[in-house]
């Protein structure tokens, strides 16, 4: 059952997919159908989930389920990215992958390897102060506080 997002309870537990490249506003558009039907007929054990979505930045998508209501299952978390998989091989882009870095650099959102990011930090490029995407967060709550931080107050701050 679909819920929207600013509707859902701060405790809210999420899931932040980012793609690896800047999706068009048309990609988004589609993408919002296929991930609304698919919160609208989300369920853990023929039981709707309380849930909802979100398109960041044409580059992240943010699922959240009100655990309180009832809790996401593991086939449930299964069907979700069953879903994401959908969306990688529809649109060509990578969703899953955990070992890339999301960035502000300017007004530009740049994506690199972890590998890259660390050249990167060695390098000066990027600093403490660079503002990232911490897509470790849990909650509604977390995200909203702690999704776009300095690399210093993230897990990003071993690399400086």
């Amino acid at each position: 059952m679909y819920i929207p997002f600013e509707e859902m309870p701060k405790n809210s537990r999420i899931w932040i997919y980012q793609a690896d490249r800047k999706l068009s506003d048309a990609e988004v558009a589609e993408i919002e159908i296929v991930v609304k039907d698919f919160v609208e007929q989300w369920v853990a054990h023929s039981t709707p989930l309380k849930a909802s979505y979100k398109i960041v930045y044409n580059r992240f998508i943010v699922l959240a389920v009100d655990q309180d209501y009832h809790p996401a299952s593991g086939c449930s978390i299964d069907a979700s990215v069953r879903m994401i998989l959908d969306l990688q091989a529809k649109y060509g882009v990578d969703l899953l992958d955990k070992m890339n870095v999301t960035f502000k650099s300017g007004e530009f959102i740049a994506h690199k390897s972890l590998i890259d990011f660390k050249k990167m930090a060695k390098e000066k490029a990027v600093n403490a102060n660079t503002i990232v995407f911490n897509n470790l967060v849990n909650t509604i709550e977390e995200f909203e506080e702690y999704w776009e931080v300095s690399a210093a107050e993230s897990w990003h701050s071993r690399f400086f």
